[in-house]
C-alpha cells in the first residue's frame, strides 16, 4: 500500500501541472472502488495496479506509447476501475488525442460516480483541456467540481478565471510597485 507521500510523488509525476501533494483528503471514491474491487480477486486488482504503476513510470520516462499500452491492458483486465481510464486519458492527452482523452475522462467520471480522488483528478484534467480549447464555461464547471472534491489547484484556477480577482491583483501589483518605487507615477 502506498503512503500519502508516495501518492503525492506519483501525482506530481503524472500531473506536473498540479501542485505537489494536491490529492484530496476525502477518498470516498476510493472507498467505493475498494468495495467494487471485492468482487474481483485481490490478485487481479494487484495486477491492474501494477500495470497502472508501470504506465505512470513509462509516461514519466517519456514513453507514452508504452504507458498507453499498460493502461489499456489494465482496462482490459478490469474495465470497471475508474483510475485506469483517468490515467489513460492523461497519456492520450500527452499523445495529442484530446477526443480520446475526453472520452476516457467521461468514462472515469461515470465509473467513479463523480466522487473521490479519481473524479477530482478527472474534473481538473478535463477543466485544463477545456481551457486549452477555449471552452471557459465548461472549464469553470469542471474546476468547481474539482474544488468541491478538494483540489487546491482547481480552486486556484477558479480564482485566475475570475475577472474581479484579476482586476484586484492588477491593482495590488500597481500599488506594490508604487510603494517600492515612490518616484514611479501611474501608467498614464
Amino acid at each position: 500500500m502506498a503512503t500519502a507521500q508516495d501518492r503525492a510523488v506519483l501525482q506530481t509525476i503524472f500531473n506536473p501541472s498540479a501542485p505537489f501533494g494536491d490529492i484530496p483528503a476525502s477518498d470516498a471514491g476510493e472507498e467505493a472502488e475498494a468495495i467494487q474491487g471485492e468482487a474481483f480477486t485481490s490478485e487481479l486488482l494487484e495486477q491492474v495496479k501494477e500495470l497502472e504503476l508501470q504506465g505512470v513510470l513509462a509516461a514519466e520516462s517519456g514513453n507514452v506509447n508504452m504507458a498507453l499500452e499498460r493502461f489499456s491492458q489494465a482496462i482490459w483486465l478490469l474495465p470497471e476501475r475508474a483510475s485506469c481510464y483517468n490515467n489513460r486519458a492523461q497519456a492520450l492527452r500527452l499523445k495529442g488525442d484530446v477526443a480520446g482523452a475526453l472520452q476516457d475522462l467521461d468514462t472515469a467520471l461515470r465509473l467513479s460516480r463523480g466522487t473521490g480522488r479519481v473524479a477530482c483528478q478527472c474534473f481538473v484534467q478535463r477543466g485544463l483541456i477545456n481551457v486549452l480549447q477555449g471552452h471557459e464555461d465548461n472549464a469553470r464547471q469542471d474546476f468547481e467540481q474539482g474544488a468541491r472534491l478538494g483540489s487546491t489547484f482547481a480552486r486556484h484556477q477558479l480564482v485566475l478565471m475570475n475577472p474581479y480577482s484579476a482586476l484586484c491583483n492588477q491593482m495590488l501589483l500597481e500599488m506594490m510597485r508604487k510603494l517600492q518605487n515612490p518616484d514611479i507615477q501611474g501608467s498614464n
